[in-house]
């Protein structure tokens, strides 16, 4: 495009979401699903964290990070339903420029974050299994707080660098998204400016925050597993076990459907399929995660067990 035909483009201000409006009919039933889904998250993570809170019994480096991947999941969806909820009742689904960028921005933080956050977590388990003597040094109290800050600070790093990278595009329109949110991805196809820098960075992001912390935990989980298979009796291998699982399964679920999100090719898929492996990653993925970590770790469903009976108990003593 020329600089001439440029500047005759209207300035984009405004995104039109086209996810869901090909279902008119069904916009009540969405936002019911939604907002169950949504107000499940909050309630699950928040539970999680209050467990970790009160419970002595919880005050260890596995459940620290733990309350930190609930928090995380809150301002995930946070960051998306709220806006999506709201839609669902407007004809126009419409977000402002500033409002996508904030969007990109709080939601690419998050999703950098989660995956070097289950790193983390992974080389916490790969410590208390494979060096238990040592454990208490290699992930004391500092240890841990730098790991879930670094954690942190690689996603709000990567997200920076994107959104900067984003408010030098020229957005001439049209100004209509395929999909329910904003994304890096997402923009670059409405962009009318080069976009190769763009790309490039994404491409070292994906190696970087997202490649790297997913290879990191696979090899922590070979060595977990292999450590796992030399304990001589079945008791001790199953409960050797049963202190990763949740957090494995938390990784299968996380990486399996990142996977599906951004590294499927993106022709020949359908505006409903690709609506359904995002709400997936995006909405479905944060809901899961403290129910797995409920269903499997009987720490976790104890204290759960004991909060509980102790806020039956208020309201009958209030009563």
């Amino acid at each position: 495009m020329t600089p001439f035909e440029m500047n005759n483009q209207t300035d984009v201000t405004e995104f039109i979401f086209l996810g869901f409006s090909n279902h008119p009919n069904l916009q009540g039933l969405f936002f019911l699903v939604f907002l169950v889904i949504y107000l499940t998250t909050l309630l699950g993570n928040m539970l999680i964290i209050t467990a970790t809170k009160i419970s002595p019994a919880l005050h260890t480096p596995m459940y620290y990070f733990l309350s930190n991947l609930s928090f995380l999941d809150i301002c995930y969806t946070s960051t998306t339903i709220p806006a999506l909820l709201i839609n669902f009742f407007r004809k126009k689904k419409t977000i402002s420029y500033e409002g996508c960028l904030s969007q990109i921005f709080f939601l690419v933080t998050c999703a950098g974050t989660e995956g070097v956050l289950l790193a983390a977590m992974a080389y916490d388990r790969y410590v208390a299994i494979c060096h238990p003597l040592q454990y208490p040094v290699l992930m004391s109290v500092n240890v841990c707080v730098s790991l879930v800050t670094g954690s942190w600070l690689c996603g709000l790093v990567n997200s920076v660098t994107h959104t900067v990278l984003a408010t030098a595009l020229s957005l001439c329109g049209p100004n209509q998204i395929s999909h329910f949110l904003c994304d890096i991805p997402l923009l670059l196809e409405l962009a009318c400016s080069d976009t190769s820098l763009n790309e490039s960075v994404l491409h070292v992001a994906s190696a970087t925050i997202g490649l790297s912390p997913c290879l990191f935990t696979a090899v922590s989980y070979i060595l977990i597993i292999s450590a796992i298979l030399r304990i001589p009796s079945a008791q001790g291998r199953n409960k050797a076990f049963s202190t990763c699982a949740s957090h494995l399964t938390v990784v299968v679920v996380f990486y399996g459907t990142a996977n599906l999100n951004y590294d499927r090719p993106r022709g020949g898929y359908s505006l409903d399929m690709d609506i359904l492996v995002s709400v997936l990653f995006c909405v479905v993925t944060p809901m899961l995660n403290p129910i797995i970590y409920s269903l499997r770790n009987k720490e976790v469903k104890g204290t759960l067990r004991k909060l509980a009976r102790e806020c039956g108990l208020s309201s009958e003593i209030n009563d």
